[in-house]
């Protein structure tokens, strides 16, 4: 049996791809406002590498940045 809250929280965070969708623009955008510190990202995965956007991360960010 799997431990449901292990797989409601890694539900509930966005990935890149996720964020870009949503906001209609390109993956490579997304990693550029990561890269500025425009948006929050929570690092997971062996060293680090994998990127995770908490949804209320990106809502901040859609309301400073992407209105």
């Amino acid at each position: 049996m799997t431990n449901p809250r292990k797989t409601d929280a890694a539900r509930a965070l966005l990935t890149v791809r996720d964020v870009a969708e949503l906001d209609r623009c390109s993956e490579k955008t997304v990693r550029r406002a990561i890269d500025a510190g425009l948006l929050e990202v929570i690092r997971v995965g062996p060293g680090g590498r994998l990127l995770r956007i908490d949804p209320a991360a990106h809502a901040l960010y859609r309301q400073r940045f992407r209105q």
